[in-house]
């Protein structure tokens, strides 16, 4: 199980609860190509030990495109075969659909 997701308090919980379950977070940054300081900041700032990546192309990004992101945060939580199975689950609805597939 995946989520893409960027830096908010409730998937660092997730995370913290659910890695070694079968649960990784793939952060995908839009920052702008002038940022990259201050996103490897951010991500050291916060403690994220999972896998950032960015290209640094701000809302021509990639997986932005790919996936129709218009706005931040987003989140998408992603199974195995790579099927999205929920998106932009926020605090509680998070806990509870992880502890559904995961438990």
């Amino acid at each position: 199980m995946r989520s893409l997701s960027c830096r908010e308090p409730h998937v660092v919980k997730a995370f913290e609860k659910y890695k070694d379950k079968n649960f990784t977070v793939l952060g995908v940054s839009l920052d702008q190509p002038n940022a990259k300081d201050k996103w490897l900041k951010a991500i050291a700032d916060d403690k994220l030990t999972w896998t950032q990546v960015s290209d640094l192309k701000f809302w021509d990004n990639e997986v932005a495109r790919l996936y129709g992101i218009r706005g931040i945060p987003q989140n998408f939580l992603i199974d195995p075969q790579g099927k999205i199975i929920a998106k932009n689950l926020r605090g509680e609805a998070l806990e509870k659909k992880l502890a559904e597939v995961l438990n």
